[in-house]
């Protein structure tokens, strides 16, 4: 094979765990399943699909916020931690939904947001009520700026995530308050001990009602530099400029990630956190190395901003190469291997687009094979393999021809918003917008899932309007025929994650190595366990294409394990010899001598 920097690591050396194994389904529960035809998906919607999940081959199901919430980022704006939004169900529809998950072998991951809550929380109720109030120092508050004329200004140049400055003017008691996310959701203040008090106890309340563990929404925000000084300009064209600098991976970080991970250690649970702005490899293996005791593994960002913009900018237009996104995965890959860390295995989430459209973008017909050979790539990396409701079925992004009034994310919403404001926001501008929310927005993963080719996609009843509008793809793309068809990307996905587990030795625990690294149509990689190696191999393109097999030692095959086309063994003739011929999107693992 060729050559990489990779290190082999004897097999007893490595360290082995359960939920490195294990793979995770995440569920939008707005967007999933409504079981009372009001519209809005909920719990019990998600409890009666759990057949549906456990067939797929996964181990693992990540709740989205379900936690009370006046739903200004759905969800993520949470007003009461102990207690489940209405539209969703109750505390007690969680409680079924983890027996659900055990009764089927399966864990229950719920999501823990704890770098802000919402303004209707009663803590920030009472921070704002007055400067006096034992709850002030709850929530980040600074006095202004004052220029030489007078002026006001907010303590320093930051921008939010959601547009605008991360500083919003309090004047009752005449101060700002930080929010790096939406003015209706402030900071919490990490410094003090009794905010950390307050998250271990909401941690410990979940554990105790059976959760096994938690997806950590902007963790390593937590910990912000406190002198919050002004970022350095890297857009010169705009008034307020990232500071992540300060606020991601901050001086504390470490130390409050393990207060909450002694606590998941004593309940054995398995955890994941969003880690943007992240790529200092020390600073990530500080958080996910085996014997830290933080976090399990984290969300790396990099292949999911592969096209955005300049100055990181996701609505305006980027490119990105194939060389790129296989760049990024061979660095991590080596490095987790190598330091006793593990990777998080993504395309899709919550806040992402759909993978078939982002990573390929093919011609109609052959979106199925395209969504089998993303399936084969990434999941037989080494990592956890985390799907996304809908993936598992090749849904897509909006049409194209939806207006601005179909979309919900206050991100899209805010960002229009600004464009109108410049009043130089011409046709062209307003149509460039809207090209890049189709392929970027959040609500590109947020359309209900398509269960059926029923009114509404299966989603609610025949005559109720969902609360976002379903795909209309869901006539030809839906789970109810998947099922239906062995052939079916549904029943590919099952068959990954099956070989991910028959041969739990090679793609758990093997070393990697990226194989024809400069190749711009082809995805070649290794994977090695002591004398066992397998070779995964996906063309890229929507034609046929010939690879030389015997350049990269590859001719030498004992079988074929899984083919994206037909089955294994209709595959046998075809990766005879020298040169290798791959159909449209076609992906192949290979059994090495």
């Amino acid at each position: 094979m060729s050559s990489s920097s990779a290190l082999l690591i004897p097999p007893g050396d490595i360290h082995r765990a359960w939920w490195k194994e294990s793979s995770v389904y995440q569920i939008w529960p707005a967007s999933f399943k409504d079981s009372n035809d009001d519209g809005v998906g909920d719990i019990p919607g998600i409890v009666s699909k759990l057949d549906y999940i456990r067939d797929l081959g996964v181990d693992i199901v990540w709740l989205c916020p379900s936690y009370k919430s006046p739903q200004v980022d759905m969800g993520y704006d949470i007003a009461d931690y102990y207690s489940i939004a209405d539209e969703y169900g109750t505390v007690a529809d969680v409680e079924n939904l983890i027996k659900g998950c055990h009764d089927r072998g399966m864990k229950l991951l719920m999501d823990l947001v704890v770098n802000h809550t919402s303004d209707q929380h009663e803590w920030f109720k009472k921070s704002r009520s007055s400067k006096d109030s034992e709850f002030r120092d709850w929530y980040v508050w600074k006095p202004p700026r004052i220029d030489e004329n007078g002026t006001r200004h907010p303590p320093n140049n930051w921008v939010s995530h959601f547009q605008g400055s991360v500083w919003e003017w309090d004047e009752p008691t005449g101060e700002y308050y930080l929010h790096l996310y939406a003015v209706e959701q402030p900071d919490l203040n990490w410094e003090n001990p009794k905010v950390r008090k307050a998250v271990h106890d909401i941690v410990r309340f979940w554990l105790d009602k059976g959760a096994d563990g938690f997806r950590m929404d902007v963790i390593n925000f937590i910990s912000k530099d406190q002198a919050f000084p002004d970022a350095p300009v890297q857009d010169p064209d705009a008034i307020w400029q990232w500071g992540d600098k300060y606020y991601a991976n901050g001086p504390r970080l470490h130390e409050y990630l393990q207060g909450i991970g002694a606590i998941l250690k004593e309940y054995d649970t398995f955890s994941v956190g969003e880690m943007p702005f992240v790529k200092d490899t020390d600073e990530v293996l500080k958080a996910v190395r085996y014997d830290r005791g933080e976090i399990n593994m984290i969300f790396n960002f990099e292949h999911v901003d592969i096209d955005h913009g300049p100055h990181g900018d996701k609505f305006k237009p980027g490119s990105w190469k194939l060389t790129d996104l296989k760049a990024f995965f061979e660095r991590w890959q080596v490095f987790m291997y190598n330091n006793g860390g593990w990777n998080a295995l993504y395309w899709e989430n919550h806040d992402q687009p759909r993978s078939i459209d982002r990573y390929v973008n093919p011609p109609s017909a052959l979106r199925p094979a395209a969504g089998k050979m993303l399936a084969i790539v990434l999941a037989l990396h080494a990592g956890s393999p985390f799907i996304y409701q809908g993936q598992e079925i090749g849904m897509g992004n909006v049409p194209i021809e939806w207006g601005i009034e179909e979309y919900k994310d206050i991100d899209c919403l805010n960002h229009w918003k600004g464009l109108l404001e410049t009043k130089q926001f011409d046709t062209q501008a307003q149509q460039t917008a809207r090209q890049e929310y189709q392929k970027k927005s959040r609500d590109n993963a947020r359309t209900p899932v398509q269960w059926s080719s029923a009114p509404n996609g299966g989603f609610t009843g025949e005559n109720v309007k969902p609360w976002m509008s379903v795909n209309p793809e869901y006539t030809r793309v839906n789970a109810e025929d998947q099922v239906k068809d062995p052939q079916s990307l549904y029943h590919f996905w099952a068959s990954v994650l099956k070989l991910r587990k028959a041969y739990l030795d090679i793609f758990v625990y093997g070393n990697y190595e990226l194989v024809d690294r400069d190749n711009q149509e082809v995805y070649a990689y290794t994977r090695t366990y002591g004398t066992s190696q397998a070779l995964v191999l996906a063309n890229w393109t929507d034609r046929d294409l010939s690879w030389n097999a015997a350049t990269h030692k590859a001719d030498q095959f004992k079988e074929i394990l899984l083919d994206s086309y037909e089955s294994a063994r209709a595959a046998q003739g075809q990766f005879a010899g020298e040169q290798w011929t791959l159909r449209p999107y076609e992906a192949v693992v290979v059994l090495l001598k």
